[in-house]
């Protein structure tokens, strides 16, 4: 037998890394960050229904919803293609001029694919820059060389936002007659202009459109490409035949019925891209003029509000190790009222807090000597094989707010019958002391500098929501002299305990505040900061494995952003 060899990938595929972003399994409500658009009429499932068992047992045909369009934008059905949304348009159209020797033009940042989809075919790729103003125009003119064979124009430019003119078109056409310009209008439905009809004027152009963004149909692909016949041709044989499912097919044509509802989403959104550019600016970002369904907003530290807004449960697109992008996100609007409240309450809160809320426990405190050890005292003293590690694995499970009933679980895994009041007496006597025992609440010391709480409380007003007794909390606070910089308390006897997201609340409404940092070492404190609407901020406790304590913060649904105490500081605003 010969030498078993490794399969090896074609240099066009090595190095590239996977597009799309898996969204299952996150702790995430609100997706803002692939630029979908609201989601369609449920009426139009009954569509697939009404097509029939015959629909799924038969090859698509994608001719009835070719000619529909074609008849909507005035050309005839042979310059027209449906694909498998605008990415397949995208690729058929390069794939059908570029090859080894060959070049496409590409200003950039712009869709990421277009660069993609040039490697595939065995093409080359001139960048130039269009980060920011108008249409670089004469500086594509001034590369179109023999080796040009594709120019990508994308209005509005993801992720920018920004746009070209038809005029820039025509000019783009004349200077380079033996290149064909793929004019990809994904976002046509929001921008001013639309230029459809102005490119399917030029000979050597092709429009690219699609249904996932205005349209709703992401999740369906189906897009489509216009042109002159000849070219659309060369894009039928570059891609599979039957590219799109009936199904997508049908619900694509009765989505077409639908343009009001479609217009309506429309001008929220565009009335959404002004509201949230001109509140970003008044925090201190700065977003580019957007005619899309998006804004690119950019930031000192676009990776903390990233990692906010996650903990928050929005998500954004950034852009870490992106060129002239790694300090932006690009924020989709939602397009609907109570999500775009969301959205600009979330970001109001990470970018311009009016209070930072604290849990005591391993997060101002270190009680890795105090609580935690008396919880592993207690059980032992009832005969439970207890150890830190059970403590560490209950807080880190949840409902763990109340130390006196986490000693009574931890006794009741190791099938120990005790009332929970001898189980609180013992607890008691050895956190509190006795007459013989010095109480191991004086093991108990501050985690972070007092006088960076000082300064801090002269920035923002500091409360506390802790799941001890009052008198206990009361009397570490005064014992460290940190007392006075909390204006607000919330302690065990005043309702609820966390994850309930009550506590948080009456700490917020005695702060006369609305929006609100809460730093946490247990999922129990980022759930009900997430609850109720605060910045989750994971807090690693001393004692705790850093891998194991931010896997079960994380996985508590909330914490996105991680700091040390003493970090604070550094990133309020």
């Amino acid at each position: 037998m010969g030498e078993r060899r490794s399969i090896m990938p074609s240099p066009a595929v090595s190095g590239m890394t996977a597009y799309s972003v898996p969204r299952h399994g996150a702790p995430i409500d609100l997706w803002l960050d692939g630029n979908e658009g609201a989601a369609p009429p449920a009426e139009l499932i009954e569509r697939i229904a009404a097509a029939g068992t015959e629909a799924m047992r038969r090859y698509p045909d994608a001719r009835p919803l070719e000619e529909r369009i074609a008849s909507m934008i005035g050309i005839d059905p042979g310059r027209l293609i449906v694909t498998a949304g605008g990415d397949d348009a995208i690729y058929r159209a390069l794939k059908s001029v570029l090859a080894p020797g060959r070049e496409l033009i590409l200003p950039e940042p712009t869709f990421e694919m277009f660069e993609r989809y040039a490697r595939l075919a065995g093409g080359e790729v001139a960048r130039l820059s269009w980060a920011e103003g108008p249409y670089p125009v004469e500086d594509v003119i001034a590369g179109i060389s023999e080796r040009t064979a594709a120019i990508a124009v994308v209005s509005p430019n993801n992720p920018t936002g920004l746009v070209v003119s038809e005029d820039d078109l025509r000019r783009l056409s004349a200077a380079a007659p033996h290149a064909l310009i793929v004019v990809d209008l994904a976002y046509a439905e929001f921008a001013d202009r639309d230029l459809t009809g102005a490119a399917l004027e030029l000979p050597n152009a092709v429009v690219i459109r699609t249904l996932s963004k205005a349209w709703g149909l992401a999740g369906l692909r189906v897009g489509w490409a216009a042109g002159p016949a000849e070219v659309i041709g060369w894009m039928r044989a570059a891609g599979n035949p039957y590219a799109v499912s009936s199904a997508s097919l049908a619900i694509a044509e009765e989505r077409l019925s639908h343009r009001r509802s479609v217009g309506e989403f429309v001008s929220t959104v565009r009335s959404e891209v002004k509201r949230i550019s001109r509140a970003i600016e008044d925090l201190g970002g700065r977003v580019l003029p957007s005619q899309a369904n998006f804004v690119l907003a950019k930031f000192p530290d676009a990776a903390w509000v990233r990692d906010g807004l996650a903990g928050l449960g929005i998500a954004v697109r950034a852009f870490p190790g992106r060129e002239r992008l790694e300090d932006s996100l690009r924020i989709t609007m939602p397009g609907n009222g109570r999500d775009f409240d969301r959205l600009l309450s979330a970001i109001e809160t990470v970018l311009a807090p009016e209070a930072i809320i604290f849990d005591i426990d391993d997060t101002l405190a270190d009680v890795t000597e105090s609580y935690r050890r008396s919880i592993v005292e207690t059980a032992r003293s009832f005969g439970a094989a207890a150890s830190p590690a059970d403590v560490a694995r209950l807080k880190a499970a949840g409902n763990s707010t109340n130390d006196w009933e986490l000693t009574w679980r931890l006794l009741g895994e190791s099938g120990i019958e005790a009332s929970f009041e001898e189980v609180r007496r013992r607890f008691e006597a050895i956190y509190q002391g006795t007459g013989e025992r010095r109480g191991l609440k004086e093991n108990e010391s501050l985690m972070v500098d007092s006088r960076m709480l000082e300064r801090l409380s002269r920035r923002l007003r500091l409360g506390i929501v802790t799941g001890r007794p009052r008198s206990d909390a009361a009397a570490f606070l005064a014992r460290e002299g940190i007392d006075r910089l909390f204006s607000a308390v919330v302690a065990m006897e005043d309702g609820p305990q966390k994850p309930d997201p009550v506590p948080v609340k009456a700490a917020l409404s005695a702060l006369g505040a609305s929006r609100a940092w809460m730093a946490g070492d247990t999922p129990d404190d980022m759930r009900a900061a997430r609850a109720a609407g605060v910045l989750p901020i994971g807090v690693v406790a001393p004692s705790d494995d850093p891998e194991a304590a931010r896997a079960a913060l994380t996985g508590a649904g909330a914490a996105r952003v991680f700091l040390k105490l003493s970090q604070i500081e550094e990133v309020v605003p």
